[in-house]
């Protein structure tokens, strides 16, 4: 069984179990997750993989509209099998790059039109779950995770990430040219500069959001937004809420 549907989880907390497993992707909004204890959000920028048999809970938060993808074991080929004994070994959160983000949009799109269609489910599905497959474990992940030196552009990211950051910057920090640190860098990380930087300044501010009584104006500064109206902008385009709603989601 391979089936791509899309729905809208509610605020209400779900907690069940399933045979097969599933793979949740945010066309918009988000949602949080918990399988077998790791927790996790599923925003624009970030999937929930939930193997079969797992015990998981989760939540919508406000307006969403999820895409699942359900599959199982039963009639599927060796190689298809292998597929899912990799991506499906532990629950993971991974990080969605903009290609793929597009790709989910345009399958969000035709499953909104035609998903009573059962063989564009299906095949909708298996692209989206291939997709991601050569983005974990393809021959650009493998190679990708080299010399480069991740947890030091995180320090670098997060000692300076009050302030504008250029992707020369961080080239020099990792020793290569800007050209060379931008190939390398999406070919480790699966995120351009660009993306990674924006990833870690929304991050730090839905961290703030949800932990401190700091005002907006404040936070966005701290994360590096030129104004509080920039940092609602990015929150609304790719988590689905502004930083208003988000505080009050707590």
């Amino acid at each position: 069984m391979l089936n791509a549907r899309l729905m809208r989880l509610d605020d209400q907390a779900h907690e069940h179990t399933h045979d097969h497993h599933q793979l949740v992707m945010s066309v918009s909004g988000r949602a949080e997750f918990e399988v077998v204890g790791r927790g996790g959000e599923v925003c624009r920028m970030r999937a929930c993989l939930v193997p079969g048999d797992a015990d998981h809970q989760f939540a919508g938060i406000g307006d969403n509209r999820m895409l699942i993808v359900d599959l199982n074991e039963q009639d599927m080929s060796s190689e298809d099998l292998q597929l899912l004994c990799h991506l499906f070994d532990t629950p993971r959160y991974p990080q969605l790059d903009a290609d793929f983000q597009h790709l989910l949009c345009y399958a969000g799109a035709e499953l909104e039109r035609y998903g009573s269609d059962p063989m564009l489910a299906r095949s909708l599905g298996g692209v989206l779950l291939r997709a991601l497959h050569l983005r974990l474990f393809g021959e650009q992940s493998a190679r990708g995770h080299g010399s480069l030196d991740v947890q030091r552009i995180d320090g670098y990211i997060a000692d300076n990430l009050a302030r504008r950051i250029s992707v020369a910057e961080l080239a020099h920090v990792a020793c290569l040219s800007p050209s060379h640190f931008h190939a390398q860098f999406k070919d480790s990380v699966g995120l351009t500069p660009h993306q990674y930087l924006l990833k870690a300044r929304l991050d730090r501010a839905t961290r703030l959001l949800r932990g401190s009584g700091l005002p907006l104006v404040r936070i966005a500064e701290e994360c590096g937004f030129s104004s509080q109206s920039a940092l609602t902008t990015a929150m609304r385009r790719y988590l689905g809420l502004t930083p208003k709603r988000l505080r009050g989601s707590e």
